[in-house]
């Protein structure tokens, strides 16, 4: 994953003042193990949910030659009934998506180029997942997804932190920070007694000038009532089928990439 961009403040100062506050966080909200313990009753509480739609934004960012930051923001719908169906949309300025899974077969129907692709993929939604990933492609907030979460995301953290509270369109969170080897991410999850994730930004260190993705979540439902005319994909009246090739053109960023 990928994330939006971190500001540089002119002030010295003031960046100083930052790096004080960090260094001062309240012990308690500093330990790696509360952090740790938190996304694993998150990830508890989504392996619960069997049935959950959700409407989210995201932004993805791009380098370019000439180390550009560009950003590409994206909305849309999500429902998922476990174990083996999903419904989601992802509307941007390069593309009109609907994504459809029904168990078998995972179809994506791009609207600005009227055609569709049909993918086999017999399964769970986890390894309709790890099929995407393979073809270099990914469902809005995958990891998040999955059925064991905590086992995906926790994996070779070398540094947790509970940053403290957090507030996300108006919900409190508990805002928590990780860093890996190519990556560092921050998640705000919902304080109290439903730990669902509101936020999430990863950047990557592997890329010069590491960009960021971010993905915030809102209209959170559970036990939704199940359509299952929603999980069946219909062509169109004029949509025809097209070959795998055509997944460029219903991407988040233009096929060509950012402008030069």
């Amino acid at each position: 994953m990928i994330l939006p961009v971190r500001l540089t403040f002119c002030c010295a100062a003031f960046a100083a003042s930052l790096a004080v506050a960090a260094t001062t966080t309240t012990p308690a909200r500093a330990e790696g193990d509360d952090a740790e313990k938190i996304l694993k009753a998150m990830s508890d509480y989504l392996a619960a949910q069997k049935n959950l739609s959700v409407a989210f934004d995201s932004s993805i960012e791009v380098v370019t030659p000439q180390m550009e930051k560009i950003q590409f923001d994206n909305s849309g719908s999500l429902h998922l009934v476990r174990p083996d169906k999903i419904h989601a949309t992802r509307t941007g300025g390069y593309s009109d998506v609907e994504m459809v899974f029904d168990g078998k077969t995972f179809t994506v129907f791009g609207k600005n180029i009227d055609g569709y692709i049909k993918l086999p993929a017999a399964g769970t939604v986890d390894q309709l997942i790890d099929m995407l990933r393979d073809r270099g492609r990914a469902l809005p907030g995958a990891d998040l997804l999955l059925s064991d979460v905590y086992s995906t995301l926790s994996k070779e953290i070398i540094d947790a932190k509970h940053i403290g509270e957090g507030v996300v369109g108006g919900i409190e969170c508990e805002h928590l920070a990780f860093r890996q080897q190519d990556t560092d991410w921050q998640l705000w999850v919902r304080a109290g007694s439903d730990p669902i994730p509101c936020k999430m930004v990863v950047t990557s260190k592997a890329v010069g000038q590491a960009p960021q993705y971010t993905l915030t979540i809102r209209d959170w439902k559970t036990d939704v009532p199940v359509d299952d005319a929603a999980f069946t994909f219909k062509p169109p009246a004029g949509a025809k089928e097209v070959s795998a090739d055509m997944f460029a053109e219903m991407d988040e960023l233009p096929p060509s990439g950012p402008a030069k």
